[in-house]
């Protein structure tokens, strides 16, 4: 499938990823079962965040976890229609994930995936919103926390995104974005 993703840099310098097409719909709830399934094309992947020049590699995990998690769980409307959504961007998502944090690892399960500690990172997204013609007549745009952990190989994964909030201050009419 081919994506429509694009990074934009605004007049301030930060960086969106701007997802052009919504692929998951539905009016009652997502499908988060067709999620996974997109999710595992990345599964190998190896992308660059470009604040720290860290190589961060996408696992078999990231599919059951991205899609089950307890934060996913928790995720209702708008919010649960853009992380399923961001998953077009995810390597956009990374490449312009900033503000890099880390904290131990305190659960005994993650004794092996997570040895050496988490990492948090900033990053947005934006998505379209259709008019009644189905046009895009503006842009929302979304925060997102890039949590990634740091295994006993030694190698960074994506683990999941989590607290996405939408901006209210920032919208982009279609006109503003080149796609």
């Amino acid at each position: 499938m081919e994506r429509k993703v694009n990074v934009i840099e605004d007049i301030d310098g930060k960086k969106t990823v701007f997802i052009h097409d919504i692929i998951f719909k539905g009016k009652r709830s997502v499908k988060w079962e067709d999620v996974e399934k997109y999710l595992k094309q990345y599964v190998g992947d190896i992308y660059t965040i470009d604040d720290s020049n860290d190589a961060v590699y996408i696992g078999t995990d990231l599919p059951d976890e991205y899609t089950h998690s307890n934060y996913t769980h928790i995720l209702k409307g708008a919010n649960a229609k853009a992380k399923a959504n961001a998953a077009q961007g995810l390597p956009e998502l990374i490449e312009i994930a900033a503000g890099k944090k880390f904290t131990e690892n305190y659960k005994e399960k993650h004794t092996i995936d997570a040895m050496y500690g988490w990492y948090r990172y900033e990053s947005r997204f934006a998505l379209p919103v259709f008019n009644e013609v189905g046009e895009i007549e503006r842009y929302n745009v979304f925060n997102v926390i890039m949590v990634i952990r740091h295994a006993k190989d030694g190698k960074m994964y994506l683990y999941d995104i989590m607290n996405i909030k939408k901006e209210t201050s920032t919208l982009f009419q279609s006109e503003d974005i080149t796609q």
